[in-house]
């Protein structure tokens, strides 16, 4: 029973298979490309963390901005997203159970188009935004990732950002965290730290030592994140 509700989730959040295959074979070479990407994940250990088509979504404002809604990264930047998916497997999944990728890799162009920073954790590809497929209290699932990223996100230079209903951003391209408006001031981790709900962690602050990226902003919490 419960693999079938899972079964149901994970349709829900994914998008068809049938228009992964067609993406895919719309460009000579991609699907050899899309295999030898597997096969690094696979090599690098963190094969099968997440489905290999949802790690392929491109921003949800793919359609908006003439896009795909797949993207494989350039090969030099493959590497970028094996430590992130560590973090997942390791810390996410085992708070919060599975997790769906909604958004992974963004072209330049995309990134452009859509928003995103100019040194944007996603147009690196050190960045995913998840949903869980079990959690559905939002506040709970805020709780449960605040507290595991106070206590193992400086040692894994983990990002976390969180939007709307249960979308939430992890990456691993240094040590911050921000609210649905991008400022680290409007996290909800620090409002659950005030109350004590969150274990205490060594955080950049405004004129004192940094663990924030070369060149990144930073406000009156940590450092303003490149979503």
């Amino acid at each position: 029973m419960r693999g079938a509700v899972l079964a149901v989730l994970l349709a829900a959040v994914a998008p068809a298979q049938s228009d992964f295959a067609h993406w895919m074979q719309a460009a000579p070479g991609r699907a050899q490309e899309v295999r030898a990407f597997e096969a690094y994940l696979h090599r690098a250990g963190v094969g099968g963390v997440l489905p290999l088509p949802p790690l392929l979504l491109n921003s949800s404002s793919w359609a908006a901005c003439a896009d795909a809604p797949y993207s494989l990264p350039p090969r030099a930047l493959w590497p970028n997203i094996v430590p992130t998916l560590r973090f997942v497997r390791a810390r996410i999944v085992p708070a919060l159970g599975p997790v769906a990728a909604l958004s992974g890799y963004r072209s330049p162009a995309l990134n452009k188009c859509s928003g995103g920073a100019p040194k944007s954790a996603h147009a690196q590809y050190f960045a995913l935004d998840l949903t869980p497929l079990q959690f559905k209290d939002r506040g709970k699932m805020i709780a449960a990732v605040c507290a595991l990223h106070a206590r193992y996100g400086p040692a894994a230079q983990a990002g976390l950002g969180f939007y709307s209903g249960m979308r939430f951003h992890i990456d691993t391209m240094g040590f911050r965290r921000w609210g649905a408006d991008f400022h680290g001031a409007t996290s909800p981790c620090l409002a659950l730290a005030a109350k004590g709900w969150t274990r205490s962690a060594r955080e950049p602050v405004r004129g004192g030592a940094s663990r924030c990226p070369a060149g990144s902003r930073r406000d009156r919490s940590p450092c303003r994140p490149w979503r």
